[in-house]
């Protein structure tokens, strides 16, 4: 059972950060559907900056450089998002479905290739970082108590004042309501906008890495993160864009996704032989089920997904 709620915790950690970089895309103005390759990108850029730490580096600046490594791919992937959805005016959803394909394959070209160069006969897509992790985990009486947790928490409270008790946070929630009124006050709606996206890519980054590293040493990024960036736009409709929803509609999704990992090792469960795929199928089912009763309740930023006109009014 401890298991259970390490990894229901572990896991709402990751869909809130990347749901919570939803939010603030969505909140300016710009529908993020590439959470999924954001996610992807960030976890390459912590798991190859792990893979080559020298021997000897301290647990401090393996997290320092980790995270910030995550940071920087994440938000450098969202200035795709950014750029066309701002400044070409581009379809938001084709643009997030489009990142989505290219951050798997992206990656896995990319791991390829730099483990080739080190190995010729290594072709995998494989980064490992098992002693690396380690720097992450503290055991506290058998439960792993990650850093990562700390992160998200403090993403949380911030995403939560900076939105509503920030003149930064007003004004974007603004651009997402209302533009041209927004704008007609001074605010730039654009620069506005290239803020949130930047926001959502450095969150998703964050997730991405925290993915990686939760439960294993190693990661093919031929197999992504398994609809985790889906899972989290889930998250953020069923929290209606508040980061303190959020919080708790993670956890609930949280706990379906950690049942896949841990059902062997609880009795009922396991008496119940129900084929493991069931379990590994619970948060999507959920998500539908949960989205399908609860979506057309949800107030979404009037403004999300529209392209801006200085001009219209």
């Amino acid at each position: 059972m401890l298991l259970l709620v390490q990894y229901t915790i572990l896991f709402a950690c990751i869909l809130m950060l990347v749901a919570l970089g939803g939010c603030f895309a969505e909140h300016s103005g710009v529908i993020n559907l590439g959470l999924e390759g954001i996610m992807v990108m960030g976890a390459m850029g912590g798991a190859l900056m792990m893979s080559f730490m020298p021997d000897g580096t301290s647990a401090l600046m393996i997290i320092l450089l980790t995270v910030l490594a995550a940071i920087i791919c994440g938000m450098l992937y969202s200035v795709l998002l950014a750029v066309a959805a701002i400044h070409f005016k581009a379809d938001q959803t084709i643009i997030g479905t489009a990142m989505n394909m290219l951050g798997t394959a992206a990656a896995t070209v990319i791991v390829k290739s730099i483990n080739t160069i080190n190995d010729p006969d290594n072709h995998s897509s494989i980064v490992q970082y098992i002693d690396e992790k380690k720097a992450f985990i503290v055991n506290i009486g058998g439960f792993e108590f990650s850093w990562f947790i700390v992160i998200a928490l403090v993403a949380l409270v911030a995403s939560y004042v900076v939105l509503y008790k920030t003149r930064f946070g007003l004004r974007l929630m603004a651009c997402g309501e209302h533009p041209q009124a927004a704008d007609s006050v001074g605010i730039n709606v654009y620069k506005m906008r290239w803020a949130g996206v930047l926001i959502s890519g450095l969150l998703g980054g964050l997730g991405g890495i925290m993915y990686v590293t939760t439960g294993v040493s190693e990661w093919k990024f031929e197999y992504g993160v398994a609809g985790f960036g889906f899972l989290a736009l889930a998250v953020m409709i069923f929290g209606k864009w508040k980061p303190q929803n959020i919080a708790l509609a993670a956890l609930l999704f949280g706990f379906f996704r950690a049942l896949s990992n841990v059902y062997f090792g609880i009795d009922f469960l396991a008496a119940l032989h129900i084929p493991s795929t069931v379990y590994n199928m619970l948060p999507y089912i959920v998500s539908l089920i949960v989205l399908a009763f609860t979506s057309k309740h949800s107030a979404a930023p009037k403004a999300e997904g529209i392209p801006y006109d200085k001009g219209q009014r």
